[in-house]
């Protein structure tokens, strides 16, 4: 019988030592660096408690932008460990590493922001991925893509409303190891997709997504309801 997850809900946010097993604490801190007292020095401005929308208000500025990306990170680092608890049948020692690489990845960038954002960060989401066959190499590896091409296009959308250069510097290096992600899991879907067209545009660049736009595929797997219209738009 194939094994599907149940529809208990998960909780997001915080990481357990089996998540953050391969991450060690040295890469952690240095991957933080110097950023993490810039974002935090942005993250003590508060967010608007004044808005009548419903959901957890991820705030404006370039806050706000953060705490998108910390949304996205806080999906994906779910996904990925819930691909390595439960591998899919038949998956190859080489994949089962990938993917955990790519799983202690999203991890460090969620608990990134998360450290960054301080409190100003918003609460650990609740997901549900009972529309997921997590026994089936099909199942996960169309959900990756979906996702790794989902969080490309968000960072790649979100960039211009970014008014810290410093911010816009982190944001690319988070970027390109998304995309480093979608190109591998491409090609192990199919060999050689890794830039076909429906990632890349006819003047060879990746596309793009606006926060509304992402937010609303991402929906399906969200179920924290988030206010993000006190984002930047322009």
């Amino acid at each position: 019988m194939l094994l599907r997850q149940s529809k208990e809900k998960i909780l997001l946010g915080a990481a357990t030592e089996s998540e953050i097993k391969g991450v060690s604490r040295r890469n952690f801190l240095g991957y933080l660096g110097g950023a993490s007292a810039l974002l935090i020095t942005a993250a003590a401005c508060k967010k608007d408690d004044n808005n009548t929308n419903t959901g957890v208000d991820l705030g404006s500025g370039d806050v706000g932008i953060l705490n998108y990306a910390y949304a996205l990170e806080q999906l994906e680092a779910a996904f990925y460990t819930q691909v390595i608890l439960t591998p899919y049948s038949g998956i190859s020692a080489a994949e089962s590493a990938l993917l955990t690489d790519i799983r202690d990845h999203e991890i460090a960038h969620r608990e990134f922001f998360k450290a960054a954002l301080a409190a100003s960060a918003i609460p650990a989401l609740e997901v549900d991925f009972t529309s997921i066959n997590f026994s089936s190499r099909d199942s996960v590896l169309a959900t990756a893509k979906a996702f790794e091409d989902l969080g490309v296009t968000a960072y790649n959308g979100a960039g211009k409303l970014i008014v810290s250069a410093d911010y816009l510097a982190l944001a690319g290096k988070i970027v390109s190891v998304e995309a480093r992600h979608a190109a591998y899991i491409r090609d192990i879907i199919s060999n050689g997709s890794f830039a076909d067209n429906t990632a890349v545009d006819p003047n060879g660049l990746d596309l793009s997504r606006t926060p509304a736009q992402v937010l609303a595929i991402a929906d399906t797997y969200i179920k924290t309801a988030i206010n993000a219209s006190n984002l930047p738009t322009n």
